[in-house]
């Protein structure tokens, strides 16, 4: 029983940190786009690697938008691709296609950002993934919400688009709860999260921290750990936009290695966080998911621990499935939520796995192996 008495406390902290999270979800104020003139310049950059799937989708998205075409450019940073990327690409004249030349290199992404941001005219640097979707009123909606709050780096909202297979379901509940975490976090002040996929920030905020300077050596990181650099700099300036004109839309892995892949190098950055508060986090999550494994190990010696293992499993659902609504309502995902309860173990899985391995692994990410 003594178990008992290290895995409750866990517990109770783990589910006031979601209640913590579930209440500042829903204090985040819904951002209305007002209707002042908005003369912001923006550059959007979109690194890309053999993504002639998905390129062509994506700039003609960007062509669609309702911001001032005189107002915005479009930076395509082609990351030495062996497909039709960059043909693609060129069949959009105003388009900037730039051909990354570095090679050997352990951050590919971040050179091909900073490279794009070093050709950027642009005041306010928007970043997106190749294989996104957004809104025809993306750009318009982000800069509105900088005009009328002076961000110098903003967290947008993103999520998958899935069908109806195993696989992108668990996903996209997956990544829900990873954006309702992200958007209450960055309104509290709590601590720095973001996805790559929707940022923006000031050119110069960019260029006063020096880049990704000081984490260019890490081969992920260049949403987060450069979110943080920058609210060193600007600590009440960092804010999430909460609109759902600013969602943008990304695909979900294809297969479950390459699900493995990406949670890996999404966790193999924890060790470089700057940020302390985002550790103990870290840290109490993984703790927490790994007291599943004891009880279940514990239950061959005792079988009562498995009794407690289903009580746990079904006490962290009830905790968490607030929040997770609230989250699902708003990116329209709420016929997801009859999976969350089953989905549990699976979750609880890959969390300690890809947490291990992110930490002493390696995992492959667009054709290279990284260590």
């Amino acid at each position: 029983m003594l178990l008992l008495y290290i895995i409750i406390p866990l517990f109770v902290v783990y589910g006031g940190l979601i209640l913590y999270y579930w209440n500042g979800w829903q204090s985040i104020p819904y951002y209305i786009p007002s209707n002042e003139p908005v003369q912001t310049t923006i550059s959007v950059i979109i690194p890309a690697r053999n993504e002639e799937e998905n390129i062509g989708q994506l700039l003609q998205a960007l062509q669609n938008q309702t911001y001032p075409a005189d107002l915005f450019e479009i930076i395509v940073i082609d990351d030495h691709s062996t497909d039709k990327t960059a043909t693609i690409v060129q069949q959009f004249p105003s388009v900037k296609l730039i051909q990354l030349k570095e090679d050997n290199i352990n951050s590919y992404k971040k050179k091909a950002i900073e490279t794009g941001i070093a050709a950027a005219t642009g005041d306010l640097i928007v970043t997106t993934d190749a294989d996104c979707l957004p809104q025809s009123n993306w750009l318009a909606t982000i800069a509105s919400f900088k005009m009328e709050k002076q961000s110098a780096f903003i967290a947008a909202p993103v999520v998958f688009e899935n069908n109806n297979s195993l696989l992108q379901i668990f996903q996209t509940l997956d990544f829900l709860v990873l954006q309702g975490i992200t958007g209450a976090s960055v309104y509290k002040n709590a601590h720095s999260m973001c996805n790559g996929a929707n940022l923006a920030y000031e050119k110069k905020a960019f260029s006063e921290v020096n880049g990704f300077q000081g984490i260019d050596n890490i081969a992920s990181g260049d949403d987060m750990l450069l979110m943080h650099k920058i609210w060193k700099q600007y600590p009440d300036k960092v804010h999430y936009l909460k609109s759902k004109e600013a969602i943008v839309f990304t695909q979900p892995m294809k297969t479950w290695k390459a699900f493995f892949n990406q949670r890996i190098r999404w966790a193999s950055k924890a060790k470089n966080y700057d940020d302390k508060r985002i550790i103990v986090v870290l840290l109490l999550v993984y703790l927490f998911n790994l007291s599943f494994l004891i009880l279940g190990v514990a239950g061959f010696f005792c079988s009562s621990y498995w009794i407690y293992l289903i009580g746990l499993w079904l006490a962290k659902t009830i905790v968490e499935l607030p929040f997770v609504y609230n989250v699902a309502s708003f990116f329209n995902k709420k016929s997801l939520l009859k999976y969350f309860l089953f989905f549990q173990p699976l979750h609880i899985m890959y969390t300690i796995l890809s947490g291990l391995l992110g930490q002493f692994g390696k995992y492959e990410w667009k054709g290279r192996k990284v260590h």
